[in-house]
């Protein structure tokens, strides 16, 4: 019997669960899907989606189930080829899906995603809003990255960081990240290594000791899945890594077994809808570096951000695009929308606002951001 651990606590009443199945949990070596494995996952699934517990599947595996009816032996390595795999594997692994969960009783559908859908504001409340839509009539929503269409701008990099993506964007009660071992382990003064039953937030250390880069088949490891994990953690929802090949396993974490490694945090930010999205589905257009007195303003006063405070300007973008704003010491700290462009804002930096028409030639706004449109981040 499992123990239950008082930490895992936070897992019960969990009614929307994001869970992502990476690709070596569901593909062999040889690249073939792994239908015993696929038919254990979906059958647990469905029994939770029967108890009334939406859930939501991230799924690897087109690229793979692509090489496998291609006959290619490697991981092609040119976009192309990867990208005509995924067109030919996506159907398939679908029709997987489909059929077993059919079997359990359970109706699916289909989202492909790239992060552009998930950084313009209004593709962005579309897919949220036709995923709760599933989810009220009880359909299974499959998730993967759109690899036949994505390039490196709007990739999310790994299905890890699109599951958390997901799991942000519902929000999501809890998010599991399956994978073929048992959990982060941490190693032990004789060689061996031990695996870690929770993390109460993610240092650099921890990173240091993830090991893994992914296999062939597969482009995440630990360290992504780490990553990952913190950014859902941070905002109030506990994530568990653990071994997509244990028996029953989703059901079992949310149960409150002691398998896997669960990640929370120490404290997390009560950020709505919109904050989530500018803090977690941007890739900022530029950079802001501010000055200590305009820090303090920002993270103990909440105020907005003055162009008098901004020391230099990188970048080069147009008003209302999303910029990353630094302390002087380099360290990331907000993001926001600017209500000026690059070469405006090049102009006011470090002037009072008084002199700002004189400046610009007009009037404009008092802030370089407003205090509405800006997130503090964790360093």
């Amino acid at each position: 019997m499992q123990t239950k651990l008082q930490q895992r606590d936070v897992l019960h009443g969990a009614r929307k669960v994001v869970v992502k199945i990476g690709s070596r949990v569901l593909v062999q070596r040889n690249g073939r899907p792994d239908l015993r494995r696929l038919r254990e996952l979906t059958r647990d699934l469905a029994q939770l989606r029967r108890q009334g517990i939406d859930v939501i599947v991230v799924s690897s595996g087109a690229i793979g189930s692509g090489m496998q009816a291609l006959g290619m032996q490697r991981r092609p390595t040119e976009i192309a080829e990867l990208q005509m795999a995924a067109a030919v594997g996506q159907s398939r692994l679908m029709a997987i899906y489909a059929e077993l969960f059919e079997k359990g009783r359970c109706c699916i559908g289909q989202m492909l995603l790239t992060h552009a859908d998930l950084k313009d504001r209004a593709r962005h409340l579309n897919a949220r809003n036709t995923l709760l839509a599933m989810l009220a009539r009880g359909i299974i929503p499959i998730i993967n990255e759109n690899d036949v269409v994505a390039v490196e701008e709007i990739k999310f990099g790994d299905n890890d960081v699109l599951a958390a993506l997901v799991a942000l964007l519902v929000p999501a009660d809890v998010l599991v990240l399956l994978t073929t071992v048992d959990g982060f382990r941490a190693p032990l003064a004789n060689g061996r290594t031990q695996r870690v039953k929770c993390l109460n937030g993610l240092s650099d250390e921890t990173l240091a000791l993830a090991k893994g880069k992914g296999s062939e088949l597969s482009t995440g490891g630990m360290a992504s899945k780490l990553r990952a994990a913190d950014m859902v953690a941070q905002v109030g929802a506990p994530v568990v890594i653990a071994n997509g090949r244990a028996p029953r396993i989703v059901s079992r974490i949310l149960a409150g077994a002691d398998v896997g490694t669960l990640l929370t945090a120490p404290t997390h930010a009560d950020r709505g809808a919109f904050k989530r999205w500018l803090a977690y589905f941007q890739k900022p257009a530029g950079v802001l570096t501010i000055d200590d007195g305009a820090l303090r303003a920002l993270e103990q006063k909440g105020s907005s951000l003055l162009p008098i405070g901004i020391r230099t300007v990188a970048g080069d973008f147009e008003a209302e695009s999303v910029v990353d704003i630094h302390a002087l010491d380099g360290r990331l700290a907000a993001r926001g929308l600017v209500e000026y462009g690059s070469a405006d804002l090049r102009k006011i930096a470090g002037h009072h606002t008084a002199e700002l028409a004189a400046l610009l030639g007009g009037e404009g706004p008092a802030e370089a951001v407003h205090r509405d449109k800006l997130v503090l981040l964790k360093a």
